[in-house]
C-alpha cells in the first residue's frame, strides 16, 4: 500500500532520503481529551441534530446527511480490515450537508478564476525552504529537478513482485498539476465533470474557504458513506460481487493489467455509478478524498481506551505513522481507481490511509461539507 507520499518523493527516489520535520511528534494517538473532559464524552445539554432544520435550505449540489449514533471503523465481518481501522468506536455525529459529488474540474476552475489561486503543484520549489525540512547536509538536487510538478501513475509493463514498492508505478512528472493531471501532455479539456485531482490539502482548504465550506471529518465521511447501512462493509452492502457496477476501481492484475470491466481505466466522470441511499456519488473508488483528521494509526485503540463516546469527533490531536514517525499526514478515505482486492481494497467504508499534506496526486481529490451552524 502506498503510505509515504509527498511532493518531495522525487528527492527520496533520487537522493534515497526521506524528507522529515525536525520536531518529534507524539508516538501514539491522542484523542480530543479536552472534549472528553468538558463533556464526559457527550455534551449533557446537546440534542443530536438528526433532521434538517426546516428554516435552512439545502445548498445547491449538496444533500442532508442525518445525524446518528453509530460505530465508526471496521465491521466484524470485514476480513480485509486492517489494524488501524479497529476496534470500531462509538461516535455521535450531528447531521450536516455534504456535496453530492467530489469537487469537479469545472468547480475548481471557477474558484481559480475568481481568486487567481495557484496550487501547490504549480508553484516553484524554493531550495532554501526545502532544505529546512530535510536532514542537515542533504545535497541540493539539480535545478532540473527542482521544478513544479507532481506524482502521476504509470502502468507497469509486467507484474510486480513487491506491491510495497510504489516507486514502480508512481513517477514524478514535471508540469503535472490539476490542469494536467497525467502530466504536461494531458489536459482536462472536455473533462469538466471529472473530479479535480492533483490538489494538496492546502489547495482543498483554500477552495473550502472560498466556497464557505469545510472538509469532512473522518466520522462525518463514514456516516455519509454508510447512508443508514450500519454494519455493512461497502456502501451498497457486503457483497463484493457488486463492486464492478458500483464503483470505479482496478480490475485485473495491479499495476500492469486493467481489464476495465467497470468501463474506465483511470478516473471516471462524477455520477458514473449509482449513488448511495442518501444520493451521494462515488464514496467508493474513483478518487481518494481528503478529510480534516490527522492520520494516527493508534487512534481507534486510544479512543476506545478513553471509555467515552465523543460527540462530533475530529480525530487524533497529533499525527503518527509507525514506519515514518516524523510524518504529518491527514486521513484520506474512499479509495480510488487504483484500488483492487489484490492491492489495497480501500473502497471499503472503514478503509483509511494517511497522505502527506503537501502531496498532490493523480488519484486524490475532495468534497466539502457544511454544518447547520455554518449556514445560520
Amino acid at each position: 500500500m502506498m503510505k509515504r507520499r509527498t511532493n518531495l518523493i522525487v528527492l527520496m527516489l533520487i537522493c534515497s532520503m526521506l524528507a522529515c520535520c525536525k520536531t518529534e511528534p507524539k508516538s501514539n494517538a491522542s484523542v480530543h481529551e479536552e472534549a472528553v473532559q468538558k463533556t464526559g464524552g457527550v455534551a449533557p445539554n446537546h440534542k443530536l441534530i438528526v433532521e434538517k432544520p426546516a428554516d435552512i435550505a439545502v445548498p445547491e449540489g449538496m444533500v442532508w446527511v442525518p445525524g446518528a449514533a453509530f460505530k465508526q471503523g471496521a465491521v466484524g465481518l470485514d476480513k480485509m480490515a486492517m489494524g488501524h481501522e479497529k476496534p470500531a468506536i462509538e461516535v455521535l455525529v450531528d447531521g450536516f450537508f455534504m456535496d453530492v459529488t467530489e469537487v469537479t474540474n469545472k468547480e475548481f476552475a471557477q474558484f481559480v478564476k475568481e481568486t487567481g489561486y495557484i496550487t501547490v503543484a504549480e508553484r516553484g520549489i524554493d531550495w532554501n525552504e526545502l532544505k529546512k525540512q530535510v536532514p542537515e547536509g542533504t545535497p541540493k538536487p539539480h535545478d532540473s529537478i527542482l521544478r513544479p510538478g507532481s506524482l502521476t501513475f504509470k502502468k507497469t509493463k509486467s507484474p510486480v513482485a513487491n506491491l510495497y514498492d510504489f516507486s514502480q508505478w508512481w513517477q514524478w512528472s514535471i508540469g503535472a498539476n490539476w490542469k494536467h493531471p497525467n502530466g504536461p501532455e494531458s489536459s482536462i479539456e472536455g473533462k469538466e465533470d471529472y473530479p479535480v485531482v492533483q490538489v494538496a490539502y492546502e489547495d482543498a482548504m483554500a477552495y473550502c474557504k472560498w466556497a464557505g465550506r469545510r472538509l469532512p471529518t473522518e466520522a462525518e465521511w463514514e456516516l455519509a458513506s454508510r447512508a443508514g447501512k450500519f454494519g455493512t462493509i461497502y456502501q451498497w452492502g457486503s457483497d463484493s460481487g457488486q463492486l464492478v457496477k458500483s464503483a470505479n476501481t482496478w480490475e485485473g492484475n495491479f499495476p500492469n493489467e486493467n481489464t476495465k470491466l467497470d468501463g474506465f481505466e483511470l478516473r471516471a466522470p462524477v455520477k458514473s455509478y449509482p449513488p448511495n441511499a442518501y444520493g451521494i456519488y462515488d464514496m467508493a473508488g474513483n478518487v481518494w478524498e481528503w478529510t480534516s483528521d490527522w492520520y494516527n494509526s493508534g487512534y481507534y485503540k486510544e479512543y476506545t481506551n478513553k471509555g467515552k463516546v465523543i460527540l462530533n469527533p475530529t480525530g487524533a490531536l497529533e499525527p503518527f505513522t509507525p514506519n515514518n514517525p516524523l510524518a504529518r499526514e491527514k486521513v484520506i478515505k474512499g479509495g480510488s481507481f487504483l484500488c483492487s482486492a489484490s492491492y489495497c481494497a480501500s473502497y471499503r467504508i472503514s478503509a483509511r490511509m494517511g497522505s502527506s499534506m503537501d502531496s498532490a496526486l493523480e488519484h486524490t481529490g475532495f468534497r466539502t461539507v457544511a454544518t447547520v451552524k455554518m449556514l445560520q
